[in-house]
């Protein structure tokens, strides 16, 4: 039977290398004060707009790192609007959708607020308003308790379960919480950085809820990002980039909940995987300045509010073919019109035809202003 890192008497006195992690630690945050500076470089609208797509792709990422697709113009909308800004109509937002952008946002706009059990238990109620993960009944804005029995992390078909991970029993988590959040809150002389990637792991192990937990590490680790950089503003999504690694991030968290109190390991897998998310910021930056340049150099044209929210789609990353059925269901408008928004546009070369096209034609942006 495996002994896990909460079982270990020296639990949670953490340590680690300093030596080996400096020199990495001093590149991620001269990486990360580049990319704010950058951006803080860029106008009002532009970082705006900058914030918002970081935004939804961290609560996009961090809820398919767990299985569930949300719906991303549904979560685009609630951030924008719980942000202020104006980003035309606004889609109708399902109430799972709006309770992981409160959670999110209230960890990042709110970070320097302490962390607290009641904090803790508002967010874990927003990410289950009904009560129930998928169709199973859950306990809801409060800590696991006994009649869960043993929390247990396991993959595999039924009667061949591998067993990953088994988090403290429920009678610990009093204690277990009580040490964690005054460690989080504490003044530490601590890099921030450091801090954040010690809570994803130390939070995600005491596992106190019986679903959710990693999503809320993971806006716990945002928290203390956020901390960091003292700034409310997002500009980079470390849920998009554990997405992309999730194999590994899986992988590293077994290891640190199989091994020691020595984390090093973890520091620098995390250190690394923060690093690689700023890639992504500068993917995020390119798109932005994109966008800016294409509405820059449509500027003298008459655009509809139906053909505004279509090209706003093609420019954010549109899945799969624009046909005309798609525009229709898009606009909520009949076929006729849907075709004659189209037409007009490729008329003023702003679409263009497809290549080839089959059963369905299909439309695409036009190369304008570097767009």
């Amino acid at each position: 039977m495996a002994t896990y890192i909460h079982q270990r008497e020296d639990w949670p006195k953490f340590h680690w290398n300093t030596d080996a992690l400096a020199g990495q630690l001093a590149a991620v945050r001269h990486r990360q004060g580049r990319l704010f500076g950058r951006m803080e470089a860029l106008g009002f609208d532009l970082r705006a707009e900058a914030v918002l797509q970081t935004l939804t792709e961290d609560v996009l990422k961090s809820s398919e790192i767990e299985g569930e697709t949300l719906d991303k113009e549904q979560v685009r909308s609630s951030i924008a609007r719980r942000l202020g800004m104006d980003i035309g109509a606004l889609a109708p937002v399902d109430r799972n959708v709006e309770g992981v952008v409160e959670m999110m946002l209230d960890a990042t706009q709110n970070y320097q607020g302490r962390l607290s059990d009641e904090r803790l238990f508002a967010w874990h109620a927003a990410l289950f308003p009904t009560g129930r993960s998928g169709m199973t009944k859950i306990v809801v804005g409060a800590r696991r308790c006994e009649a869960s029995g043993p929390m247990l992390v396991v993959s595999g078909p039924v009667g061949r379960e591998r067993v990953h991970y088994e988090a403290p029993a429920a009678e610990r988590l009093s204690n277990e919480m009580a040490a964690f959040l005054d460690w989080f809150n504490s003044d530490l002389r601590l890099d921030p950085v450091l801090k954040a990637a010690i809570a994803h792991l130390w939070f995600v192990t005491i596992h106190p809820f019986d679903d959710g937990n990693g999503r809320i590490a993971r806006a716990i680790a945002d928290m203390a990002l956020a901390r960091s950089e003292s700034n409310q503003q997002r500009f980079y999504s470390m849920s998009a980039q554990i997405r992309l690694e999730r194999t590994d991030y899986y992988a590293i968290l077994e290891r640190s909940q199989k091994g020691d109190v020595d984390i090093t390991e973890w520091l620098q897998w995390f250190l690394a995987c923060l690093d690689r998310a700023f890639d992504g910021a500068e993917q995020i930056l390119a798109n932005v300045l994109r966008k800016a340049r294409f509405w820059e150099a449509i500027a003298g044209e008459t655009i509809s509010e139906r053909q505004r929210k279509v090209i706003n789609r093609l420019l954010d990353g549109f899945d799969g073919k624009l046909t005309s059925s798609k525009w229709a269901v898009l606009t909520k408008t009949s076929p006729d019109t849907a075709l004659r928004d189209i037409n007009d546009l490729v008329t003023r070369s702003i679409l263009v035809k497809d290549e080839g096209g089959g059963r369905s034609t299909s439309y695409s942006l036009a190369e304008i202003g570097g767009a």
